[in-house]
């Protein structure tokens, strides 16, 4: 696989697909396996973010507008699946990246379902599955209690996460916070992925108001308050800030031992 190509595996209101989109010369070609190839297909465009927009996006700060110049062309693109988006982020709640990934890697191996098509990729398992999916086998992929009963009472009511793809963003992430266990950092970041929302900020991240505030300001530490006030005067755009700080400006100072990841499917 070239860095001009990517390869997904995702669920379909027709069915399992797998997409292979590939950056040419010409521009992007987009081939697609499965009883969902044609919906996949279809929505692959909004997937790498060919419907985002950068208008009035006015990057005020010397890093952010080198990083605007440097990564020219980056885009907040938009997966059109809330429960897609939704299983990662709660696998991402209160824990370590590494305890995470291995977390969602665990449901994904034990839930899904091989993709159609010749990448050999697993589908994520879809709502009705994560809905009747016993506490046991969360809990054997690294999913306690409470998380686990936060995703399957979102999935038991998937068409009302579902219905936020024709909400804007902002009544969205309402939608989204009405379900028990996920909270604003929850929401912003299904916002942010499957709807392609380029102003939603993830509050409650550990390391993330750091991120900001030492890129924004030489501050090695901040709260979410001073990173909300640092991102006001890119209203409207700060998930695009976000982004291309990610991309670029690196981690804030570390000056404490890391948290050492633990791994609850062994209890």
């Amino acid at each position: 696989m070239s860095s001009h190509e990517l390869w997904r595996a995702t669920n379909t209101t027709a069915g399992p697909a797998t997409v292979r989109l590939v950056q040419g010369p010409d521009g992007l070609t987009i081939t697609g396996w499965g009883p969902g190839a044609a919906a996949a297909v279809e929505q692959a465009p909004e997937l790498v973010g060919l419907h985002d927009t950068d208008r009035h996006f006015s990057p005020r700060h010397p890093l952010v507008a080198a990083l605007a110049r440097r990564h020219d062309g980056l885009r907040v693109g938009r997966s059109a699946n809330v429960v897609e988006s939704l299983l990662p982020a709660v696998c991402e709640q209160k824990v370590t990246s590494i305890e995470a990934h291995r977390t969602y890697s665990r449901l994904v191996r034990a839930l899904g379902t091989l993709a159609p098509g010749p990448a050999g990729l697993v589908v994520p398992p879809d709502a009705a599955t994560l809905a009747r999916t016993p506490s046991w086998i969360f809990h054997r992929a690294g999913l306690e209690r409470r998380r686990a009963e936060a995703l399957v009472g979102a999935c038991l009511r998937a068409p009302r996460l579902e219905e936020c793809l024709a909400m804007s963003c902002a009544d969205a992430q309402d939608r989204l916070r009405a379900f028990p266990g996920i909270g604003p950092w929850t929401a912003a970041e299904v916002a942010g992925t499957a709807l392609g929302d380029p102003d939603a900020v993830p509050v409650g991240d550990f390391h993330l108001p750091n991120t900001v505030s030492w890129a924004l300001a030489r501050e090695p530490r901040a709260d979410d308050r001073r990173m909300l006030e640092l991102l006001e005067p890119y209203a409207g755009h700060r998930r695009r800030v976000l982004r291309l700080l990610a991309v670029g400006a690196g981690h804030a100072p570390r000056w404490g031992p890391r948290l050492s990841p633990a791994d609850i499917s062994q209890h």
